[in-house]
Formats: structure tokens, C-alpha cells, sequence
């Protein structure tokens, strides 16, 4: 059963850019893409650990900042390379509030 938490309103994130969430469970970084839609990945980049949230977003996907590794914000698949996977959680938008599933966030706790 999911357990969503309210972390942001949808505005406090710039379209084609990421806030970064601090949970009890880790950081994560929220996309929002120019269409509105909402993902949430793990922080890190599986390079070198960039930091994400600091990449730039186009389309539905994040170049990492530091080597310009690209990474599927629907799948965290990197793109164009046969290894290289970045967790994602489940977000969602409701009245204008961007929403983490709470429960996933704890099995990353525990994993």
C-alpha cells in the first residue's frame, strides 16, 4: 500500500529543472520536465555520483553535469551505454502539490 508524502508544490520546481529533496531516507532529486510531468531519481549519477539535480533536463531525460551522462528520467536507464542505472520512485502531481511515495522511499532505506 503506498503511503504518498507532500514534498513541494509544483511551482517551487522550474520547469526543465529539479529541486532536491532531503528525506529521513536520503536525498533525492524531483525533476519536473517542460510539460509539467514529475520524476524522482536518486541523487547520484551511477558514473561518477554527480550530483543530478544540477543536470540539465530535456525532454524526459537529465544530462549529469559532471560527464554529460544521459539518464532516462522514466526509467533511470543511462542512456547510450549498456550498464549504468539510477533508482526512481514514484512521484505524482495532486492540487498543484508534487507527492513521493513513502513507502518506496523507505525500502531504499533498507536496501
Amino acid at each position: 500500500m503506498s503511503h504518498w508524502i507532500d514534498i513541494a508544490a509544483l511551482d517551487s520546481i522550474p520547469q526543465r529543472g529539479a529541486r532536491l529533496v532531503k528525506t529521513r531516507h536520503g536525498c533525492v532529486a524531483v525533476f519536473r520536465t517542460g510539460t509539467d510531468e514529475v520524476y524522482a531519481l536518486d541523487n547520484a549519477c551511477p558514473h561518477k555520483n554527480g550530483p543530478l539535480a544540477e543536470g540539465i533536463v530535456h525532454g524526459s531525460a537529465v544530462t549529469c553535469p559532471l560527464h554529460n551522462w544521459v539518464i532516462s528520467l522514466e526509467t533511470g536507464q543511462v542512456q547510450g551505454a549498456d550498464e549504468g542505472q539510477v533508482a526512481t520512485y514514484p512521484a505524482r502531481i495532486e492540487s498543484g502539490r508534487v507527492l513521493l511515495d513513502a513507502a518506496r522511499l523507505q525500502h531504499r532505506a533498507v536496501a
